[in-house]
């Protein structure tokens, strides 16, 4: 009884001392609140608090430590895992902390902690300048950066945690923290692809580019071209600058078709010049822009899984692989499942080697992600899933895009984070999280 009497008087502070929102089992937009991207996770935490600034997530933190509550942060809630929504315990959800402050001069962006792909387009727009991110609008800008994602701009740019400039955090202890090439360095080193593990971000500050014209162009073909298109989107890549990029996708939401999608850090022109020859083959549609984007767009609500490989080349043999896998796709699953390839190379490679993030030297990535409604389709769609990788591990690096792929076991997370990396994270976690409080993530051991 006195822990419950505790525990009630604790959340009544906490709903008084938040500037943000609080929400508990049996209050009216508590089911709101713990929806996340994924159908599939249903969690009920204890309690939800909504802030609305980083003191907010100060007094969030303190309340979970007194009453030995696992926290799990919320950005977009987009990641696979669901890890920001663990039962029973407190999601501490950043999405009402959304604010770009883009400073044109310096070509920098403050991001906070719950902004989304379509708050730092917003902003940065404008300016004609742009930050490298993810593919997708919906997805948390801090989640993405600090987890090693791979984007659309990443061939020109290099990956989005190369373009980190500091970290604003919350520690595990409840103390604000600050971390840049010059403040807390072993820290910032860490947090390049070690995730939440180390505290809550609620801020970044990012390096923008300048871009004046973004172009995409998305051509769909009909099965029976599937490996010509791939050969010659590969072609296109491995001629093309840096500035060249896109993904081969075999979607099935309406009728089953290759995408070939062809992204250009630059005109439309020159995007078309470089897109020549797989515009040469044979195709149904051509769409530009955000009407090829939104195309490729998935909304919230349906159940889903995916996973990645990192590749170490895309011979033909492969080729022949995945498009065998991609075409069993649209029977089981007709709810927006694809089968992806997605280059990298370019700024990917040139980047900096001295972070943990291991896969930048694989050139492409196969990327099976699946969609769907029916529960009954589960392990249907998750075997797909699995025989997807598995067709294509042949060719593996061995490493992995920790962004890609939800909880897959301790070697994936080693995979994700480079071996020999390891034991230097293990030690950041054990000054700033000792307690592994920061558990419901890609989770690192304090050693």
């Amino acid at each position: 009884m006195a822990a419950f009497s505790k525990a009630g008087a604790a959340l009544a502070a906490l709903r008084e001392d938040l500037v943000g929102e609080v929400f508990a089992p049996g209050d009216e937009g508590y089911d709101e609140a713990r929806a996340v991207f994924s159908g599939m996770i249903d969690r009920r935490p204890a309690v939800i608090a909504q802030c609305a600034d980083e003191g907010d997530v100060v007094r969030s933190v303190r309340f979970a430590r007194d009453l030995d509550l696992r926290i799990a942060v919320r950005g977009g809630g987009h990641g696979l895992a669901g890890a920001a929504l663990t039962e029973g315990a407190l999601v501490v959800d950043l999405r009402r902390m959304h604010e770009v402050t883009v400073d044109p001069a310096a070509e920098a962006a403050r991001v906070a902690g719950g902004a989304t792909m379509s708050h730092l387009e917003r902003a940065t727009r404008p300016y004609g300048l742009a930050a490298v991110g993810a593919p997708a609008s919906a997805i948390g800008v801090a989640g993405f950066v600090l987890g090693g994602g791979t984007g659309r701009l990443d061939r020109a740019f290099g990956l989005a945690v190369d373009n980190l400039i500091g970290v604003e955090l919350v520690t595990a202890d409840a103390e604000r923290a600050h971390a840049n090439p010059d403040e807390n360095p072993e820290l910032f080193w860490a947090l390049h692809g070690g995730g939440g593990n180390f505290g809550i971000a609620t801020a970044l500050t990012l390096e923008l580019h300048e871009l004046p014209e973004f172009s995409v162009a998305l051509l769909l073909h009909l099965p029976e071209f599937g490996r010509e298109v791939v050969r010659t989107f590969r072609e296109i890549i491995r001629t093309g600058p840096d500035q060249v990029g896109g993904a081969v996708t075999y979607p099935t939401a309406g009728r089953p078709m290759y995408g070939t999608l062809l992204t250009y850090a630059g005109g439309e022109a020159d995007l078309r010049k470089f897109a020549e020859p797989v515009l040469a083959l044979p195709h149904e549609a051509e769409l530009r822009g955000t009407e090829a984007l939104r195309l490729l767009d998935c909304p919230p609500g349906l159940r889903a899984h995916w996973s990645a490989e990192c590749l170490t080349g895309l011979p033909d043999d492969l080729v022949d692989v995945f498009c065998a896998r991609a075409e069993t796709v649209a029977v089981p699953m007709p709810g927006g499942s694809r089968h992806m390839l997605l280059p990298l190379g370019g700024a990917v490679a040139t980047g900096p080697a001295r972070y943990p993030v291991p896969y930048r030297d694989a050139p492409w990535v196969a990327h099976p992600f699946a969609r769907w409604a029916d529960p009954a389709d589960d392990e249907r769609a998750l075997t797909w899933v699995r025989d997807a990788r598995a067709d294509v591990r042949p060719w593996s690096t061995g490493a992995v895009c920790l962004g890609l792929v939800g909880d897959e076991g301790p070697a994936r997370v080693t995979a994700g984070l480079g071996a020999g990396n390891l034991l230097r994270l293990e030690k950041v976690k054990r000054t700033y999280d000792p307690d592994n409080v920061f558990r419901c993530n890609h989770n690192i051991l304090p050693v």
